[in-house]
């Protein structure tokens, strides 16, 4: 049974199509700046906390690299924030793509929403 709401899906899809297009871009500052300012990052290595942990590990990924993703579930824990379980394929120019989980929490900010909490699974 799915609990996502097309509202939700509508702000999830705003902040994840900037990230997407900043990760595609290779553009590691501009995909920290869709985070907030002391996000807990968990890629597939060691967690960050903040923006410059986020922005580094985007600039240690290779060049060519792409994201797509697909809105699994959304939930709405509290009216400022918005969990989000998402698949995403992550492509490379050198090797096959990489099929993770992320399980992500929006929070609004005065500014907007933001990914407060970022967390990839990679199951086999």
């Amino acid at each position: 049974m799915r609990h996502t709401t097309t509202d939700d899906e509508k702000i999830l899809r705003s902040v994840l199509d900037g990230w997407k297009d900043a990760v595609d871009q290779h553009q590691p500052d501009q995909v920290a700046a869709h985070f907030t300012q002391d996000a807990v990052f968990q890629g597939l290595h060691p967690y960050t906390v903040g923006r410059p942990g986020i922005a580094a590990y985007y600039d240690a990924q290779p060049l060519g690299l792409t994201a797509h993703y697909r809105i699994l579930e959304t939930r709405r824990p509290a009216d400022s924030l918005i969990l989000g379980y998402l698949s995403v394929d992550f492509s490379f120019t050198d090797r096959p793509t990489l099929t993770v989980n992320l399980g992500i929490l929006l929070q609004q900010m005065d500014h907007g929403w933001a990914i407060a909490h970022y967390q990839v699974s990679h199951l086999e």
